[in-house]
């Protein structure tokens, strides 16, 4: 009768138990599958997302290449749009504004590839790397629109820009060029040419030359 009672008493522990803390569990384990699934359909939704913004870009490299195609300035346009409205966080974004950028500086539009360069370095966030592509340039659009000082501006607030020092000292030198500071710009390119990785250039050298500096300066 003892073991008997002690497996009711056993049960009825159970039954107690369930009645103070089985909605507590079961919101619980409600909570615990509703975290799964929702991460479940995030993770499919972003790459969905990843999956339609690279279909787009695609779409935007296509039109990009038919140059012979005279609307393809427009669908180069409205697709940098569309990715640049619907999928601003990914990198499909930045690089299809850095194309569109191209298309607006190939139309003579610097003034509007200023723009989509500065979005796109708004956009670039932590990825070095694609911040100083899409800084060169956005300094270098500053430039032709005769932005000199803004050019400047964004050259000089570069950071970790080991690969892209010749590029942007070089761009400087014909920045200060453009301003009439021979000496600045002198002294730019011999930086230049100090920092290329490639070897000298025979374009940089004719800029030097171009200000009295030989190749054994």
């Amino acid at each position: 009768m003892a073991e008997l009672r002690t497996e009711e008493e056993q049960v009825q522990a159970i039954k107690d138990w369930w009645k103070k803390n089985g909605s507590s569990l079961l919101i619980g384990i409600g909570a615990a599958l509703a975290i799964v699934f929702g991460w479940q359909a995030w993770q499919n939704h972003q790459a969905q997302q990843r999956t339609e913004a690279a279909n787009q870009f695609a779409n935007l490299l296509n039109a990009f290449s038919e140059q012979a195609d005279e609307n393809s300035g427009d669908t180069v346009a409205f697709v940098a749009k569309t990715l640049r409205e619907d999928y601003a966080g990914s990198a499909y974004a930045v690089y299809g504004n850095l194309i569109l950028a191209k298309q607006q500086l190939m139309d003579d539009d610097a003034a509007a590839a200023i723009d989509s360069l500065s979005w796109a370095l708004e956009q670039s966030g932590e990825h070095e790397a694609l911040a100083l592509v899409v800084r060169s340039r956005l300094a270098r659009a500053q430039f032709d629109a005769k932005k000199y000082e803004d050019a400047l501006a964004t050259i000089d607030s570069a950071s970790n820009s080991d690969a892209f020092d010749a590029i942007l000292s070089e761009l400087r030198g014909d920045i200060l060029l453009a301003q009439g500071d021979k000496e600045g710009a002198r002294e730019a390119y011999l930086t230049a040419r100090e920092q290329s990785q490639q070897g000298r250039s025979g374009v940089l050298q004719l800029k030097l030359s171009d200000l009295g500096v030989g190749e054994d300066a």
